[in-house]
């Protein structure tokens, strides 16, 4: 359970990080590269009307570069941690 936790952390701390990196080159001229992705999921999002309750569905995800490269970074660096502290 702390293995898993802790890869958790380190992913979630990786797309962070490189969804921030991609916001701040996205207007660097010679670091734009890093913003550059794509965006999927449900644009609109999907409605259950039950009369008595309404559910709306929707994920939208952007994927860029930056993400991928500090995503495998932090994965790495999880694995590097958790062999070394066994």
């Amino acid at each position: 359970m702390k293995k898993s936790a802790i890869l958790l952390f380190f992913v979630c701390a990786g797309i962070v990080i490189g969804s921030l990196v991609a916001l701040l080159a996205e207007g660097v001229p010679y670091f734009s590269w890093l913003a550059f992705g794509m965006n999927f999921g449900l644009t609109s999002p999907f409605v259950l009307n039950l009369g008595v309750l309404t559910l709306t569905f929707g994920a939208t995800f952007n994927l860029t570069i930056s993400v991928i490269i500090f995503t495998t970074i932090a994965l790495f660096l999880a694995f590097y941690l958790l062999r070394k502290h066994k």
